[in-house]
């Protein structure tokens, strides 16, 4: 029931409970934690760069390498709005399933060899452009800017929606334009191993993937109108069709083409069905959040006077953000081409298993999910409280509010990582060994998660420390952070090219990709350390030590249960009886030594939980 219609329930008809109010919530499980912790002695002086509302989450340019969503457009809602209601909470897990329902089928249809290699990066290049040169942009500037003319104008913000909106249609009908006509320096620019057949396939599909840079830019612009109306529902439900739309076409290519197409068999029709198949999921999002807004009272009237609009003035203090943005995506060039070298020369050497751009990518696909789902949730509940906590100069409460939120992250991701660590090569296998995916394909994927899955703590507490700085206004501080990170991650993955078997390189290039966090933490950390004299680093890393400490007999556990059940049939069957029977036993033996070990955060989280199901 929205807000709108719970005006008109009559007053006789007796209270009903909000939905979801039995969920045990980010927010209440930080708020449970705040209530145990002994109130801090106030410490004030804190002083913002810049207003923290000003600034908008860059999204998907964060590094986001897989590229499937629409920048920004999840991290825009706040907090105590967008988890308060079942039915958007069950958009966003119906949105994750779907999209894991959607990768499997992928890996099914187009493999991980040099097919699948082709399809992974003519998919990359319309979200890297778009990001690149306009998406970084409406996330991190125009979002928030609109935000705030919504507020102040005395038109509520029409004028500088409708110049916006004028200005982006404008630019992405060009952008889209030029990037058909020169899709094929695209491929040369983010694949440069590949040659032959291949090539030839890759720059095919760029034509086609590249026309959804239009809709791609349409989805993220009507979801941020939409957030700026209070209407997270469409943003939060829409890329459920885009799932369906790719996973129908999946199963048609799968259906017409059969398993193990190659570059040197795969029919331009064929082609023509994976390009403009894609590319028809981002129309149909686009369309309902278009819908959606029409629904919402907006009408496009085209105007260009951008005299005095203020979008200029917005675009001009953008300059640290798109550093950073700029930054991000030399790094997905780094991480692309190195992958895509690596498994065009794995192919030559006679290496038929998985070792390019397109296992790298299900490997990460997989990877972000616990950070998609935990960390994310904790970030969207935290955001409000740390900019009030900012805005009245406390460093002892936004100290508390990141030691918090990262400690709560930490409670669920550091038995999950662990846990994809344990079951990453069955998982796989179990996921991903059909149609034109082998068991030895899904293996190789299963490397690559093994090596990804250690690197999401420092992936996921770098992520926390960035908000902190953009809580506090300031965004100069992470984008110079990320020259050195780069740098790190740069040399190192280009080096692997040089010192390293080609059929290995794509399983060790999540280490470079994780040096990139790891560099980032450190300095931030020091940064941070300084301006908000300490941020609880003891009890972090004591939480740390006794988290990793307490998934020892789980770990055991799931070890003797892959060897348990490594003799059952087929593909399916080992992976699932191992994973079924290690997680749920594992899971219980995290919690009693995690509760034996005093890890005073599960045990409050487990309380939680208690009270809650007794209310039912």
């Amino acid at each position: 029931m929205s807000s709108d219609q719970s005006r008109h329930v009559p007053s006789a008809e007796p209270e009903r409970e909000p939905l979801g109010r039995h969920m045990v919530m980010p927010e209440d499980v930080l708020d449970a934690y705040e209530r145990e912790e002994p109130a801090t002695t106030p410490e004030t002086g804190l002083r913002t760069l810049r207003d923290p509302s000003d600034i908008g989450d860059v999204g998907t340019a964060d590094r986001m390498e897989d590229g499937d969503e629409i920048g920004g457009s999840a991290h825009t809602a706040p907090g105590n709005i967008a988890k308060s209601s079942l039915i958007m909470a069950l958009g966003t897990i119906v949105s994750r399933v779907t999209g894991f329902v959607r990768t499997i089928i992928l890996a099914a249809a187009i493999g991980t060899q040099l097919l699948g290699d082709a399809y992974q990066t003519a998919g990359m290049v319309p979200y890297m452009i778009y990001d690149l040169l306009i998406g970084g942009l409406l996330a991190s500037v125009f979002v928030p800017f609109l935000v705030k003319r919504r507020k102040l104008d005395p038109d509520g913000g029409d004028k500088t929606e409708q110049r916006l909106v004028t200005l982006m249609l404008l630019g992405l009908f060009v952008l889209t334009l030029v990037s058909v006509l020169i899709a094929e320096w695209f491929i040369r620019i983010y694949a440069g191993g590949f040659s032959g057949a291949q090539y030839d396939v890759s720059v095919v599909l760029a034509r086609y993937l590249v026309t959804q840079i239009f809709f791609i830019g349409a989805s993220g612009l009507a979801s941020a109108m939409l957030n700026a109306r209070n209407r997270f529902g469409a943003p939060m439900w829409a890329p459920v069709l885009n799932n369906l739309v790719i996973i129908g076409v999946c199963l048609w290519f799968l259906n017409l083409a059969g398993p193990g197409r190659t570059p040197e068999t795969v029919t331009s029709g064929e082609l023509m069905l994976l390009g403009l198949g894609t590319a028809a999921g981002q129309v149909v999002q686009a369309s309902v959040l278009l819908w959606a807004l029409a629904a919402a009272g907006f009408r496009w009237r085209p105007r260009l006077d951008l005299r005095g609009s203020g979008l200029g003035e917005a675009a001009g203090a953008a300059s640290w953000m798109m550093l950073y943005i700029v930054v991000a995506q030399l790094g997905a060039l780094v991480s692309t081409n190195v992958a895509t070298r690596a498994g065009a020369r794995a192919a030559e050497a006679g290496f038929d298993s998985g070792a390019g751009i397109a296992a790298y990518k299900f490997a990460s696909m997989l990877f972000q999910l616990p950070y998609a789902i935990i960390a994310v949730s904790v970030i969207t509940a935290l955001l409000p409280r740390m900019s009030e906590h900012v805005a009245a100069g406390r460093k002892d409460q936004v100290r508390s509010d990141f030691s918090r939120g990262f400690r709560l992250s930490s409670v669920l991701i550091v038995p999950i990582s662990v846990a994809m660590i344990v079951f990453a090569i069955p998982f796989c296998v179990m996921i991903y060994a059909q149609g034109s995916t082998s068991a030895q394909d899904a293996e190789a994927i299963g490397r690559i998660l093994m090596v990804f899955c250690v690197m999401l703590i420092p992936f996921t507490l770098f992520q926390l420390q960035m908000r902190v700085f953009y809580a506090l206004g300031d965004t100069r501080t992470p984008a110079l952070v990320s020259i050195p990170s780069e740098f790190a991650h740069a040399t190192t993955a280009i080096s692997l090219l040089f010192f390293m078997e080609p059929q290995h390189i794509v399983v060790w290039l999540p280490v470079p990709y994780g040096l990139y966090y790891i560099v980032g933490s450190v300095i931030m950390w020091y940064l941070l350390n300084r301006r908000l004299n300490g941020l609880d680093g003891r009890r972090t890393v004591s939480t740390l030590f006794k988290l990793h400490l307490a998934t020892v007999p789980s770990v055991v556990f799931g070890v003797v249960s892959i060897h348990l059940f490594q003799g059952l049939p087929g593909d399916l069957w080992p992976g699932l009886a191992a994973i079924t029977t290690g997680g749920v036993v594992g899971g219980v033996l995290f919690v009693a030594t995690a509760k034996l070990l005093n890890v005073t955060e599960v045990t409050s989280f487990l309380d939680l939980l208690k009270t809650r199901l007794r209310r039912r």
